[in-house]
């Protein structure tokens, strides 16, 4: 029985409209981080760390309550390995009465816990952090741009760190307008959505390769929109079945990794937008063709054809 050839999906039809959206959702990210800025967790605002070890496994949404009718603010609780540890990190100055007090207001609801340490991180170590994190997304995106170029080209490379740009930007637009935290865990998220949408820019880019040197035509749009015709049906259920893992995660991981889930969830989304129609369409706009994949075989002396070249010995064994 013949298979029935997939139909073409005309991707590149709306690719100026894709690239209207996308240019807004980077301006309006920018104007949103310019005028209100990342809410900065602890880990980069500096803080101090309180380690509890209760006789029974606390309830973390009581805990928090009763942290918050005692009059703090700006706290993260969470677990600290075992359900019994818990983690409390508060935005305060260097007080070393701060945990004693802390105690005696968790003590006051009852609650029969010991201290185990308290630590605090200064500002200097936060500002370092910060500074740490651009240079690691900065250095990421060049080892992208070198990696692709040399793989496929330089075109390619191009084409595959502004989309992966273009999505960090993004998620970083919407966690300003939210003011949801930035912490260090949204930070690994943002570097875990690099990879994943590399990954996705790659199939598709290795693709769109193998059929600039199958299909005998000279339209970039054509061959483009046939690749990720071919592709799309992986590109669905991959991120559809990642979407699912992180919806459950942040359903039901708890709040420690909320921001965590929600950074991963906006990423696979834009990511996988991202991949289709930003960096398909800046291949367009590069004019990428053919001749730029297709290395050229030169003749040999007397105007005679080279040699085929031979498969590697090991393969001949096979």
């Amino acid at each position: 029985m013949l298979e029935t050839p997939r139909k073409t999906i005309d991707f590149m039809a709306i690719r100026k409209l894709a690239s209207v959206v996308s240019i807004v959702l980077v301006l309006a990210s920018f104007v949103v981080l310019g005028v209100k800025g990342l809410n900065l967790g602890l880990d980069f605002t500096g803080g101090t760390s309180v380690e509890f070890e209760y006789q029974e496994a606390p309830s973390l949404d009581e805990l928090r309550q009763t942290l918050s009718d005692a009059g703090y603010s700006d706290f993260v609780v969470q677990n600290f390995g075992a359900d019994t540890s818990v983690l409390i990190r508060l935005q305060e100055s260097d007080d070393d009465q701060l945990a004693n007090r802390l105690t005696a207001d968790l003590r006051a609801g009852g609650a029969q816990l010991e201290l185990v340490s308290s630590e605090f991180v200064g500002s200097q170590v936060g500002d370092e952090l910060k500074e740490d994190s651009a240079l690691g997304l900065l250095l990421a995106l060049a080892i992208v741009l070198i990696y692709v170029g040399m793989r496929f080209q330089f075109k390619f490379g191009i084409a595959a760190v502004m989309p992966l740009a273009h999505d960090v930007i993004i998620i970083l637009g919407i966690f300003a307008l939210f003011q949801w935290t930035f912490d260090l865990s949204v930070l690994a998220a943002l570097l875990a959505v690099i990879g994943y949408s590399l990954n996705d820019t790659i199939v598709v880019a290795d693709r769109i390769r193998e059929n600039f040197r199958k299909i005998r035509s000279d339209d970039p749009e054509y061959v483009i929109n046939t690749s990720i015709t071919q592709t799309i049906s992986r590109t669905i259920n991959t991120s559809g079945t990642t979407l699912a893992v992180l919806i459950s995660l942040y359903l039901f991981g708890g709040e420690a990794i909320n921001n965590f889930a929600i950074a991963l969830i906006i990423g696979v989304v834009v990511g996988t937008y991202s991949s289709i129609y930003v960096s398909a369409s800046l291949l367009v706009v590069l004019g990428v063709t053919r001749e730029d994949l297709i290395v050229p075989v030169k003749e040999g002396a007397d105007g005679e054809q080279p040699e085929q070249e031979q498969p590697p010995e090991w393969l001949n064994r096979m």
